[in-house]
C-alpha cells in the first residue's frame, strides 16, 4: 500500500486520489462527494472546506482526524474501522450521518449541524456538542455520560433510554430532556 506523509492537497481531482495511508496530511477545498474510500487510512490528517457527502467508508481508518467546515451528508461512519477511531468536527454539516454502536468517547462536534444523525448505542462519554443543531438526531441506548450539550439546540434525549450521568445541559435544553413527559417549561 502507498504511504503519504505531511502532504497538502488542495482542489485535487477525485480520480487521482488513490487508496493509501495518509499521515499528517491536509486536504483543503477538495470535492470527494460520493467516493468509495475502501482501502484508505487517515492518521493525524485534517480536512478543511471539503465536500465529503455520501462517502463510502467501509474499513477506513480515521485516527486523530479533524474536519473543519466540511459538508459531510449521509456518511455511515459505523462501517469504518473502529480500532482507535478518533475524530473532531468543527462547523460541519453532518446531516443523516450514522455513528451506530461506535466507541467515540471525547469526540468534539463543535457548532455542527447534525440533522437526523444516528447515535444509537454509541459511546459518547465526555463528548461535546456545544453550539450544535441536533434536530431529529437519534439518541437510543447511547452513553452520554459527561457529555456537554451547552448551547446545543433542538435535541431530544430520553433520560430513561440513555446514560446521561454528569452530562452538562443549559436551562434552554430542558425541554429536550423532558418532552416525552408532556411537561411544559416557561
Amino acid at each position: 500500500m502507498s504511504y503519504f506523509s505531511d502532504q497538502q492537497y488542495q482542489n485535487i481531482n477525485p480520480n487521482s486520489f488513490v487508496p493509501a495511508e495518509y499521515e499528517g496530511c491536509s486536504f483543503i477545498q477538495c470535492n470527494f462527494s460520493g467516493l468509495d474510500l475502501r482501502g484508505f487510512s487517515f492518521e493525524n490528517c485534517s480536512f478543511s472546506n471539503c465536500d465529503l457527502s455520501n462517502l463510502k467508508v467501509p474499513g477506513v481508518s480515521f485516527r486523530g482526524v479533524t474536519f473543519d467546515s466540511c459538508k459531510m451528508l449521509g456518511i455511515h461512519f459505523q462501517s469504518c474501522n473502529p480500532f482507535l477511531i478518533e475524530f473532531t468536527f468543527k462547523n460541519c454539516q453532518l446531516d443523516y450521518c450514522g455513528f451506530y454502536n461506535l466507541q467515540i468517547k471525547k469526540t468534539v462536534f463543535s457548532s455542527c449541524r447534525l440533522l437526523e444523525a444516528d447515535f444509537t448505542m454509541a459511546n459518547l462519554t465526555g463528548s461535546s456538542f456545544v453550539g450544535s443543531e441536533l434536530s431529529g438526531a437519534v439518541f437510543d441506548q447511547t452513553v452520554l455520560e459527561k457529555a456537554d450539550f451547552r448551547d446545543a439546540q433542538n435535541y431530544r434525549i430520553d433520560p430513561e433510554l440513555n446514560r446521561i450521568k454528569e452530562a452538562r445541559f443549559d436551562l434552554g435544553g430542558l425541554p429536550g430532556l423532558l418532552s416525552k413527559y408532556g411537561i411544559r417549561i416557561g
